[in-house]
């Protein structure tokens, strides 16, 4: 970590915006994840102003010289700039009353010094300021001292309460720069009720600890360690859920999916939508578990745990406000996770390759993308096999699918409606039953010719509707 020092600003944005600010009377201080940043000696690309000695009025008219002003959250103080990638905004005192906006009363003063204004911040890393003119960094709460003993401390106890998103913050913290928070901020998190929370907001600290932290099992731990895992059911419902030990060594359907979780993260490829997927279908693959977990003659089995597991995954991700698009993938993904092993040890043929590409494809997902989870649960265990990192039936998949040019999607039907309209029938339900005929044969060969495939399959088939002659 970077030691307290001078923290001048060297981004030619900054420095203008700063300089412009102090011309008309001001002071702008860079805050919160800006600062946390330069001290962990990490590029920041969270520009937060708050400006200290200009009334909202005052500020509005000083951005102008930078461009068109924007009222992104004037209730809070909180003004944007088109084209300036930052937010500016007052200094404020806020309280929760259940009255106000949004349930809070918000006092701005521009006149409030740095010390008390930071008060309303959620942890100590996140309360310190950067002065980017000077260089002076402001701590009045010992963030810096924070950070370098990896603890997370509230900023103030008496109104971390006041917005119970915080409790999801810490869990994100806590996996995103690996550091533990104090017991009086674990009292805090566990007394928190989650339930006022939109889904929106809990599903956007759910992406950042996805997407953010090495190990991402420590937030997800963390929710436990705290009993906020009660407002995650679906997740909950894994914990200490036994497995067979000759095929999940390292303990519970929880502890395994922690493992897998963190081997997702671990593969990242960098293309945020894509990991996103590939993580969330980590976290939900062995939903179905805890539903079909049974012992038969002393083994442990969850039969068709897959399948289960889709209703599970998608009400988890109702809740959250995930987009269709994102429920149908991770659906996918937990309804399939298992073929990239079963399809290969199976000697499966090229149609059941085909088949799943399809239904992948349908879903928005493909071969390649299903590998990547189930190789993160092979790996998430503590197998042999998975400990030398050796995956061969995954492996085999891959190279199968990669084979039949189905890697990347599934294969593209060859005879469509119009081939059928070529020769001469008439549109109809008909159409519907030979298309799927034709899907069937062309999966099951290969074939790309569509008058080879049509005749094979219209002699098999009732008579169709010709068209009326011209």
């Amino acid at each position: 970590m970077t030691p307290p020092g001078d923290f001048r600003a060297r981004d030619p944005q900054v420095l203008s915006i700063a300089e412009q600010i102090r011309e008309s009377g001001g002071r702008a201080l860079l805050v919160g994840g800006y600062a946390r940043d330069a001290l962990l000696g990490h590029a920041s690309k969270d520009l937060d102003f708050e400006v200290y000695g200009l009334s909202l009025e005052r500020l509005e008219t000083a951005l102008r010289r930078l461009g068109e002003v924007i009222a992104v959250g004037r209730a809070f103080g909180v003004l944007r700039v088109k084209g300036i990638d930052a937010d500016f905004s007052i200094p404020r005192r806020d309280s929760k009353t259940g009255r106000g906006h949004r349930g809070f009363v918000v006092e701005l003063d521009p006149s409030l010094d740095y010390a008390e204004a930071s008060r309303r911040r959620d942890l100590t890393i996140n309360s310190m300021a950067i002065d980017p003119l000077t260089g002076e960094l402001l701590d009045p709460h010992g963030g810096a001292r924070d950070l370098q003993r990896a603890a997370l401390r509230a900023t103030d106890p008496e109104k971390f309460g006041e917005d119970s998103l915080r409790a999801l913050r810490v869990a994100q913290f806590r996996a995103r720069f690996e550091m533990e928070p104090d017991a009086r901020l674990r009292e805090l998190c566990a007394a928190t009720d989650l339930t006022d929370l939109p889904g929106e907001r809990v599903f956007e600290e759910i992406r950042k600890l996805l997407l953010k932290a090495h190990r991402p099992s420590l937030g997800f731990e963390f929710l436990r360690e705290t009993a906020l895992l009660r407002f995650f059911p679906e997740l909950q419902s894994m914990v200490g859920v036994p497995q067979d030990p000759e095929w999940h060594p390292e303990g519970t359907v929880w502890e395994h999916t922690l493992l897998v979780v963190d081997e997702a993260a671990r593969a990242r490829i960098q293309d945020a939508e894509e990991d996103l997927v590939v993580l969330l279908g980590a976290l939900c693959h062995d939903l179905g578990k805890p539903l079909t977990t049974e012992t038969t003659g002393g083994r442990i089995r969850s039969p068709n745990h897959e399948e289960a597991g889709v209703p599970v995954t998608r009400a988890f991700l109702e809740r959250l406000r995930c987009s269709r698009e994102l429920i149908e993938k991770v659906s996918a993904l937990v309804n399939h996770h298992l073929a990239p092993t079963q399809l290969p040890k199976g000697g499966a043929s090229p149609k059941a390759y085909r088949r799943l590409a399809r239904k992948l494809e349908a879903a928005g997902v493909s071969a390649r993308i299903l590998f990547r989870v189930a190789q993160a649960d092979h790996f998430g265990r503590t197998t042999p096999d998975a400990l030398a990192r050796s995956f061969p039936s995954g492996d085999e998949f891959l190279r199968k699918a990669a084979e039949l040019a189905l890697e990347d999607h599934g294969a593209k039907d060859v005879v469509q409606g119009r081939h059928l309209l070529a020769r001469g029938y008439a549109p109809s339900p008909w159409f519907g039953e030979v298309l799927a005929a034709c899907r069937e044969v062309q999966d099951e060969t290969g074939w790309d010719d569509p008058d080879r495939i049509l005749d094979r399959v219209i002699p098999a088939m009732p008579p169709g509707p010709l068209a009326p002659r011209a």
